[in-house]
Parts: structure tokens; sequence; C-alpha cells
């Protein structure tokens, strides 16, 4: 498919489709896939382009033809600043409810536009230093234990592993990747557990063998179930699919540990920032996530990543056609870029 041109007085939109190809089968508790759907926009203004993208795994409910038709939709002649960031979102938001990858992706390619125009990274705009960034994990999915160890292989430059929970095969996985290494896991059941018993038992166990926290360890709706489990947990609990906005972040108090902030659930780096900040208010922990994306929203949410307590940004790791440079992980460090805007620039360029 093409390009889409929009031009809307002193604004010109474009974007386009794109897929995804994963590395490896990608395997959680609700399903696999081998690829995922994008959409890569650009943001003009003044001869200055700003980059941003939408992606869309099956639980968000968004395709390319879902972003698209929301795109089309984008009027922005009735904006001549695009420093009234937050006149432009909010109309952006208004346009239509969900869509949240879609709207990321214009909140991104504004963002990258404006900092390009600061001649400054997000980092050095929202105050933020260098030297805080965390470790990323590195996502191992459900598989056989043949490939887990494979896996695990792979993953040896990274200090942290996140192992995809939620099935039968629960423990083997644990068992398995501590076949090949020691160190310490973050676990995500994507709400597969059903039954807070059940839920405690593996808690310990889990904790026993060296996981640090539990991500969604129930679903989102048994909102009592995972308080009581966070009460009683021995290590902490982080909220996701229960956390999408901002508006989930002071309903998640009390449920959960802290939250998993994604540029995708929630519309982008602005509402993103928000909800980092409110989660420290109210004394939660903040995690900062991903999905599998380019290095485009990749490294527009590693702009956020001084100031979390984890960070799961290994999405433009786990695919074999990334389309741009940015946010380098070292050493399994995230090392922020010193470019303006989100730090990316096109493969090739210098």
């Amino acid at each position: 498919m093409q390009t889409t041109l929009r031009k809307s007085g002193k604004f010109t939109l474009r974007y386009r489709p794109y897929t995804l190809e994963l590395r490896h089968v990608f395997t959680i508790a609700a399903g696999s896939r081998s690829t995922t759907p994008v959409v890569l926009t650009e943001l003009e203004y003044d001869g200055v382009v700003g980059y941003g993208e939408a992606s869309m795994p099956p639980y968000l409910g968004e395709s390319h033809e879902s972003v698209r038709t929301f795109l089309d939709r984008v009027d922005l002649s009735g904006f001549n600043d695009p420093f009234h960031t937050a006149d432009m979102l909010a109309y952006i938001d208004q346009l239509a409810p969900k869509n949240t990858a879609a709207k990321a992706s214009v909140d991104i390619a504004l963002h990258d536009l404006l900092g390009k125009l600061m001649n400054q990274p997000w980092h050095r705009i929202w105050g933020y230093n260098t030297a805080d960034t965390p470790h990323t994990s590195f996502t191992i999915g459900i598989d056989t234990a043949d490939m887990v160890r494979q896996k695990v292989r792979e993953a040896a430059p990274y200090k942290i592993l996140k192992v995809k929970l939620g099935l039968d095969t629960d423990k083997m996985m644990i068992e398995t990747i501590r076949e090949v290494t020691d160190k310490p896991l973050c676990a995500d059941v994507n709400q597969g557990w059903k039954r807070r018993e059940e839920g405690l038992e593996m808690a310990h166990w889990l904790a026993e063998r060296g996981v640090i926290f539990l991500e969604q360890p129930m679903p989102k709706e048994q909102v009592d179930d995972n308080a009581w489990l966070t009460e009683n947990s021995p290590i902490p609990t982080v909220g996701d699919e229960a956390v999408q906005r901002l508006h989930d972040v002071r309903k998640a108090h009390g449920v959960y540990s802290g939250i998993n902030i994604k540029l995708m659930k929630c519309t982008g780096m602005r509402e993103a920032h928000q909800m980092a900040e409110l989660a420290r208010a109210l004394g939660m922990k903040v995690m900062l996530g991903c999905m599998t994306e380019t290095s485009c929203a990749i490294s527009a949410a590693a702009q956020l990543s001084p100031v979390v307590d984890w960070a799961d940004l290994d999405g433009a790791l786990l695919i074999n056609n990334d389309l741009y440079r940015g946010m380098e992980v070292v050493d399994g460090k995230v090392m922020l870029p010193r470019t303006p805007g989100i730090g990316i620039r096109l493969m090739g360029q210098k």
C-alpha cells in the first residue's frame, strides 16, 4: 500500500502501513503470532519532519485499516503552531474513542518534530539525566524447552529477562531458564492465572527462583483478587492490561504495586509522562514497556526511561526488519541518543 498524504494548513501528515517480522514466533497466554502490523507516520511543519508509529498487537483491537481510517479524519488546518501541543493532542483524542495506537502515532511524530525545532532530545526537555537509565529486560516468549534454552542463550547481553507465563507450562519455563542462567527474572502472566490462591502459591515459588516482580497476574476484571494478591505477595505486582491511560492510574493504586506504561496504550509521550508523574506521586513503582515496534516508537518511549524503576524496551530487538536507528542497548543498559527529538535516524543515514 502506498503512502497517504494529507496537507492541513501549515502541517502535512503522511502515513503508510508496514508489517514487522518477528525473529521468533511470539507466544503469550493469549496466543501466538509471527508478525505485527504497524503504521509509520511523518508530520511536517516548515520543512521539518517528525516521525511516529502505531503498533497494533491483537489485543489493542486496531489494524492497518482502522489506523488509516482514523488518520484520514485528522485535519490540522485549525492549528498554526506546533507548540500548542495540549490543544492539538486534545483534538486528536476526541476524534474517536479508543484508537490509542493511531493517536500515539501522531503524538510521537509531533514530539519528534518539536524536539527538532528546539534542537533538543526529549529527555533533556523533560530535565532527565541519561546516567539514570535502567537496564532493559529481554523477553522470552512461551515455547518448548529447547527453544527456551536457545532464546536465553541469544539474550546473553541482557542483565534481566522477562518471561511470559500464564499457561500450564509456567514451572517448566522457569526451570528451563534456570538450567541456563541465574539472572534476575520478571514474570509477565498476561492475565493467565484465574485463582488468587494459585497466584499466591506461584508468587512464592517464583520469588524463591529469582523472579523480582509479577506483571498482570490475573484478569484485570478481578480487581479484588489482584489487590489481595498484591497485599500478600512476596514480590511486587505491576498492572498492565488493567492500566491503559491516565485515568486508570488512580484506580490501580492499592490494587497493584506499580503500573506498566506503554505509548500504544496511552496515546503517546504526553500522557505517558503524566502517568509516570502521577504514579510517582502515589508512591507506586513505574515500569516502561512496549509492543513489538520499530526503533521509532521504542526511542520515543526511552526518553522517559531515566525516571522508571524497570524498563522492557526490547520491541525492536525482537524484529528482523527495523527501519530506524535510535535508542541502543549496551551491556543491557538503555543508552539514549543525543539526537534532537526522539533520537532516530533512517537506516543508512549518518
